[in-house]
């Protein structure tokens, strides 16, 4: 996601100009009266705003150009209805409308479709869970947050693990400067068995051919379904050891059974 380029929806962002707070007073009352020159002007002086609220979503995978559009959005929203005789900075307004525009936008266009209801008990949680955790100074349970809102508690859980954003397989979770741990490398297998790979002479061969470590690692891995983290502990390395190794076993395989018996 190409946030640090120079142009986003055709604006350079280089050249993008910045309002003084004066200035912004000057044309508060212009913008409101409808004056269009002012509101331009007060608009494109703002985008900067727009781009540093982009940074919070950067690991979205999102078009950059698509949400600089809806943070736009979200910016003229806040002029509209920015009050001028409260004694707080435009910026401080208009930073959570943009976020929140931005946020409509990635849960409405989310791949996986939910329910209005699902979603609006979904955040009526997540708001009962800030007033128990501002009242008691902890984190609540799921059973206090039902009890506040008067639900069942697995109403509560299936709506909050309704909101949460998919994440690949093959997302990074650590990294010690080699190889990088993946999600999928957490996720025991329990269909995994071993007929769907010694039914194939040519692989069965080549796991003859690794050395004893390589074929257990393998074994408890692709027939036993176990996570990396299970096979660290039973034989006693890292996990990253466990990683490297594996990979270099499947490796070593390959090879084997392309150069033949």
């Amino acid at each position: 996601m190409a946030y640090g380029k120079v142009e986003l929806c055709g604006v350079d962002t280089t050249k993008l100009p910045v309002l003084s707070a004066e200035r912004m007073r000057e044309l508060f009352p212009r913008v409101h009266a409808g004056d269009k020159a002012a509101r331009d002007e007060f608009i494109q002086g703002n985008l900067r705003l727009v781009l540093s609220v982009l940074q919070r979503f950067a690991s979205r995978g999102e078009s950059a150009d698509d949400l600089f559009q809806v943070g736009c959005i979200g910016l003229m929203k806040a002029l509209d209805n920015f009050d001028v005789s409260q004694n707080v900075r435009f910026s401080t307004y208009a930073v959570p409308m943009i976020i929140g525009e931005i946020r409509r936008y990635l849960r409405d266009n989310n791949a996986i479709r939910v329910s209005r209801s699902m979603r609006d008990m979904a955040y009526k949680s997540l708001q009962a869970r800030e007033r128990l955790q501002a009242a008691h100074g902890r984190e609540p349970s799921i059973a206090e947050i039902a009890r506040e809102m008067g639900v069942a508690e697995e109403d509560v859980v299936f709506a909050l693990e309704a909101i949460q954003d998919p994440v690949s397989l093959f997302e990074p979770v650590y990294n010690d400067g080699g190889d990088a741990l993946c999600i999928v490398d957490q996720v025991r297998d329990e269909s995994a068995r071993a007929d769907r790979w010694v039914e194939e002479i040519a692989i069965r061969q080549g796991l003859d051919r690794l050395a004893e470590r390589e074929q257990k690692i393998l074994r408890l891995r692709f027939f036993q379904g176990r996570t990396q983290m299970e096979v660290a502990g039973e034989i006693g390395i890292s996990q990253a050891q466990v990683s490297r190794l594996e990979k270099n076993a499947l490796l070593h395989m390959r090879r084997s059974i392309q150069a033949g018996p």
